[in-house]
């Protein structure tokens, strides 16, 4: 009887260390760093057993230790586990050998670094996006700036091409009123222009009509017209106001002076191709900014 008492209580014994034995197997302790959060797991880098996959559940409990002695306590939401926040979790692992946690638990001091990091994250996230914004911005300004080149590379072309063509016609013209050596000049007015303007002034209108007066008693005259501009400025332009301000003058003589458009040579639009005075002052750009008037008469019917 006494030998059945012994062994007894001697497999009581061996059940309760059994029982110890799996509890203790069941129950785990994990010391590492947060390094990734996805939904309901988040992964923890330990020095001992590596990376290891942690679950939350509803009644995981989050504590922050705070003190001297870190014996406060205080009850945070799952949201307070960001990485790079060391932790120190107790629970039991699955079948999948995934950690399920009961408690996890860190340090005050920890969360406020862990969140520092964070913050410094999210901000050299956003002016990443910024410099990769720029850089696009930059790339349609490049873009920009290449188009405009183009379109002033074609202007220039045009520009080019109306320079030759205004060149030709000056040359023309020239050889034109270069033939006029057969005829005497009886009369001169010459009209001045403000800049980039072709109005007559006032003051000239009397001085073209009297030398229209003068013309029509003269036998089988001619006016030439002659305009010019100053060298300031693009050719064509100058060439340009050259035309519209012999036009203009002629316009005068013929509505207003009466002069019949028989008598008139076509007007010459010389451009700057006969400076009179440098442009390098305003007296001289003046002097250059002007329309020639001239009574010829044929040295022949003079009989001189």
């Amino acid at each position: 009887m006494k030998g059945t008492r012994v062994s007894l209580a001697a497999l009581l014994l061996a059940a309760m260390v059994l029982e110890c034995g799996v509890a203790g197997a069941q129950s785990a302790q994990l010391q590492g760093l947060i390094i990734g959060r996805s939904g309901a797991a988040m992964t923890v880098q330990s020095q001992v057993q590596g990376k290891v996959t942690v679950i939350l559940t509803p009644a995981t409990q989050v504590e922050e230790a705070s003190g001297l002695l870190h014996i406060r306590k205080k009850q945070l939401g799952m949201a307070a586990l960001v990485p790079g926040l060391p932790v120190q979790v107790q629970g039991a692992y699955n079948a999948q050998n995934q950690l399920v946690a009961d408690t996890v638990k860190f340090k005050a001091g920890d969360l406020k670094n862990a969140e520092d990091i964070q913050a410094g994250i999210t901000p050299t996230e956003q002016q990443a996006e910024a410099n990769q914004q720029q850089i696009q911005q930059g790339e349609q300004q490049l873009q920009q700036q290449q188009q405009a080149l183009q379109q002033q590379q074609q202007q220039l072309a045009e520009e080019q091409q109306k320079i030759a063509a205004n060149k030709a016609a000056i040359a023309a013209a020239n050889k034109r009123f270069g033939e006029l050596a057969d005829y005497n000049i009886l009369g001169e007015v010459t009209v001045y222009f403000a800049n980039g303007s072709s109005a007559i002034d006032a003051q000239y209108k009397p001085q073209l009509m009297k030398l229209a007066k003068q013309a029509k008693g003269i036998n089988n005259y001619l006016l030439q017209v002659q305009g010019y501009a100053s060298a300031i400025g693009s050719a064509a332009l100058n060439q340009k106001l050259s035309q519209e301000r012999a036009d203009h003058v002629l316009d005068l003589l013929e509505q207003q002076a009466g002069v019949p458009a028989t008598n008139v040579l076509a007007p010459g639009a010389m451009g700057t191709s006969d400076q009179v005075a440098a442009d390098s002052t305003a007296e001289g750009e003046a002097a250059n900014r002007r329309v020639v008037v001239r009574i010829l008469q044929n040295k022949g019917i003079s009989g001189t």
